[in-house]
């Protein structure tokens, strides 16, 4: 068991050293930010809708690694993603981590998600690693841009 804490300690160490997407998204259709004032962690989500389809997502994000790691793993999860599954994408991933029953996560099956669910041990934590995914949420609904 203490080998797989270790390997999913690396995979969020990963993502934060090498955040994937991490970057502007020139013509993106939707935007939001996202703000932790507990711990001071900002992230910006920019996604590109085309026919119903986040065709391309990323973030700029400043924080914690838990914060940077999960907006990283966001975006590499909604990429693809039909715009009427978003929200349940987020509450799938809101659920994992601060729901009321543990879920019965498998890295093979849920991939680097699965990494994230150590953070139910640290209350504190559960609003750095969700921020990116509430924003992502925020801006399909409320933060459509001038590009969409």
């Amino acid at each position: 068991m203490e080998e797989l804490q270790d390997l999913y300690q690396e995979i969020i160490l990963s993502h934060n050293k090498r955040p994937r997407n991490e970057r502007d998204l020139p013509g993106c259709t939707h935007e939001a930010e996202g703000y932790n004032p507990l711990c001071g962690d900002k992230v910006k989500v920019f996604l590109k809708v085309e026919g119903g389809v986040v065709v391309d997502v990323s973030f700029h994000g400043e924080g914690c690694a838990i914060s940077r790691a999960s907006a990283s793993m966001m975006t590499e999860r909604l990429k693809g993603c039909p715009e009427a599954e978003i929200d349940r994408r987020v509450a799938e991933v809101v659920d994992m981590l601060a729901g009321p029953v543990e879920p019965a996560l498998d890295l093979a099956r849920d991939g680097d998600l699965a990494a994230l669910a150590g953070v139910r041990k640290f209350p504190a934590r559960i609003k750095c690693a969700t921020l990116a995914w509430r924003a992502a949420g925020e801006a399909l609904h409320h933060g459509k841009t001038g590009a969409g």
